[in-house]
């Protein structure tokens, strides 16, 4: 999934805009990138940028609420759900989901929330965002959980997001099979989060 795929086809000016400033910025960070950069790739007039951005900020929020559309909600839930008969069963696809993901190198640009975050930090509206972007994942794997029977919730939505942005950060730094590692782990990790009579019962 290329930086090209993850938006909708060249048609309005926004989307446009939209699009280059995507991949502009899920490749070189928020502040590397300018205005004029977004302008010049997107192919619009600087008026048409500020009468659907008034700031730059604002173009950035709305790169992040098209990140969690395609990511969060286009592929992390939606291809999981499609691969996965159970609820457990689609937990772990998760990590099958990324691990196709890590194998696109042209396309591969890890977690957009988590980069922003770092660059901008967490007392910057886009920070802030990233923030509750990032909780949407743990609601999905937290609604996952409840529903294969799996006690401390919290604790293993927290757990099993450690193992996926741990897995991002090493597919970033070239280990390919870092979400079949993870998916090992969170193998485990769905056992000792089972009732102790049901797993009882499986030992």
């Amino acid at each position: 999934m290329t930086s090209h795929d993850v938006s909708p086809p060249a048609g309005s000016a926004r989307e446009r805009i939209l699009a280059a400033a995507y991949e502009l910025f899920s490749r070189r960070g928020i502040r590397a990138v300018g205005t004029d950069e977004v302008i010049e790739r997107a192919g619009v007039a600087r008026a048409t940028l500020y009468r659907h951005f008034a700031t730059k900020d604002d173009l950035v929020l709305a790169v992040l609420q098209r990140r969690e559309q395609v990511w969060t909600h286009g592929l992390i839930e939606e291809q999981s759900r499609l691969r996965g008969a159970t609820p457990e069963e689609q937990l772990l696809a998760i990590f099958d989901v990324m691990h196709d993901w890590f194998q696109l190198r042209d396309g591969y640009e890890g977690c957009s929330f988590i980069n922003v975050l770092l660059e901008l930090g967490p007392g910057h509206p886009a920070g802030q965002a990233c923030i509750v972007h990032i909780d949407h994942v743990r609601d999905i794997v937290r609604e996952r959980a409840v529903a294969a029977g799996l006690i401390d919730v919290e604790d293993f939505a927290s757990s099993w997001h450690i193992l996926m942005k741990g897995a991002i950060v090493l597919a970033a730094v070239g280990d390919v099979d870092a979400a079949l590692r993870a998916r090992k782990m969170a193998c485990a990790l769905i056992e000792e989060h089972r009732p102790e009579d049901i797993g009882e019962a499986v030992g």
